[in-house]
């Protein structure tokens, strides 16, 4: 049976285009859930643990938390191979679904005795199911959008996808922390884990019927040897694009100093105060996050993604870079001042989620009108999230060992200074006056093969970086 790789526009089962909104909020609900159980709400649940296995130190579980979000990071590898299946909705569905049957596991895990190792694999897999959810989900929405209405749904987008991650870390926390009082750390997580699975199927069977099919394709495959060739076709062409390097660049430095706010801030609530955090308990970090913080979050993705389309991406970006940099300002001054008021604290957070969500629209819309445009868009779009997921889980696999080391308020000093990256790649990196970008139709570029020592020379700094942080952590 032939496949097939690309074609045209997609529409509903029903014939009909589905309207973005009833669709795009839950489609990226159902990609967001998995990845903040996997990189987040895990997070919380080992330091909860930490009562029964006191080897879980703050550096382990950074450790663990940042190993598990390689699939992420990796995604490139099999990315190319799904543009070769016909319908991409059939792929988000069975995807969500054993989602929901991963997480139904790690919710039956929880009773086992060898509970670390067991979740950890669980994790793992979840993760790398999760990640080819994205891909298929990011190429569902680039196919079924026009380039205007994707700068349009962008703030939907990224307000729905990081929804996602502040209900996991914020409601279902808040649930576990009340629940660890009544009838202990095992079964109240046991809970949180049976409501994700049990959201993972609510929207594969709500999907079923809203989600578009994307593109389908025109062009064929009958072998694995053709598929290969494909395969190579589809990276070629990505390393032929025009400022690549810049553009990788900026995907990876973007959030470099944010990745690592974010790994550390739930620590830092939880530790004591004698330790310099601030003393809260899981059912005060659920509250904090699952509060007005929420709508705070939703609120800046909308304003982000509207301001972005408004005034352009590219006049957009210094101003956007600045709003995303100021939660780091925020943590040194709750390291330093150490409020008891949960008033304080709060608002911070809540401004702290406002302005990441105001933020990071720049770097999702700079991905898919620059990073992504192409005859292989779904697969490039992939590539780059990768990246940006590369972007993130070196320094956040890091920033337990640094914690460890210096203690949370020069962590904090630290992190301002770790910006720096994510400015100078901000107010450098060019933009490319393009709808589409097809090495195909530039016969200078067609006749080249592009090198492959830039790739290997990132991939083995990459590798060396994950090798020595885990030695550090567990030396």
């Amino acid at each position: 049976m032939s496949v097939s790789l690309e074609g045209s526009p997609a529409s509903s089962a029903a014939g009909k285009r589905s309207h973005p909104l009833s669709w795009v909020p839950t489609l990226y609900l159902a990609e967001s859930l998995p990845f903040a159980a996997v990189i987040m709400v895990s997070v919380l649940m080992y330091r909860s643990l930490r009562t029964e296995f006191p080897t879980l130190t703050d550096g382990r579980i950074t450790l663990y938390t940042a190993l598990l979000g390689l699939p992420w990071s990796l995604k490139p590898f099999w990315s190319p191979f799904l543009e070769l299946y016909r319908v991409k909705k059939h792929i988000a569905l069975a995807t969500q679904i054993v989602g929901g049957a991963l997480f139904a596991s790690l919710a039956l895990a929880l009773k086992a005795p060898p509970v670390i190792e067991l979740s950890l694999v669980i994790f793992a897999l979840l993760a790398f199911n999760s990640a080819t959810h994205d891909i298929v989900a990011d190429g569902i929405y680039l196919d079924s959008l026009s380039n205007a209405e994707q700068a349009k749904y962008s703030g939907v987008q990224s307000a729905f996808w990081t929804l996602g991650s502040v209900l996991a870390q914020g409601a279902l926390v808040w649930v576990a922390g009340r629940l660890e009082k009544d009838v202990g750390v095992r079964p109240a997580w046991m809970v949180v884990m049976g409501t994700l699975a049990l959201f993972m199927l609510l929207l594969a069977g709500y999907h079923s019927r809203m989600l578009p099919s994307g593109k389908v394709s025109t062009t064929t495959v009958a072998s694995f040897a053709d598929a290969r060739k494909k395969f190579r076709t589809v990276v070629d062409a990505f390393f032929l694009k025009k400022n690549l390097w810049w553009m990788i660049m900026f995907v990876l430095l973007y959030r470099f100093s944010e990745a690592q706010v974010t790994k550390v801030a739930p620590l830092f609530m939880r530790a004591d105060r004698a330790s310099g955090g601030l003393g809260l308990s899981t059912e005060d970090v659920g509250i904090i996050y699952g509060t007005i913080a929420t709508v705070a979050f939703v609120l800046g993705s909308l304003g982000g993604g509207a301001y972005a389309a408004k005034v352009g991406l590219k006049r957009a970006l210094p101003w956007l870079v600045m709003i995303f940099n100021v939660p780091n300002a925020l943590f040194t001054f709750l390291a330093f001042a150490m409020p008891t008021s949960f008033v304080v604290i709060t608002a911070s957070a809540t401004l702290e989620k406002f302005t990441l969500g105001f933020g990071q629209v720049a770097l999702i819309v700079y991905m898919m009108q620059q990073v992504a445009p192409g005859k292989f868009r779904m697969a490039h779009y992939g590539f780059a999230t990768a990246l940006m997921n590369v972007g993130v889980q070196l320094p956040g696999m890091l920033s337990g060992t640094i914690k460890d080391a210096i203690g949370f308020k020069w962590f904090f000093v630290y992190v301002l200074l770790a910006a720096i990256p994510s400015f100078v790649v901000a107010f450098l990196v060019p933009f490319r006056e393009i709808i589409e970008d097809d090495p195909e139709e530039d016969p200078e570029r067609a006749s080249r093969r592009p090198s492959m020592v830039g790739p290997l020379v990132l991939g083995s700094a990459i590798v060396a970086v994950v090798a020595l942080g885990t030695w550090l952590q567990l030396r």
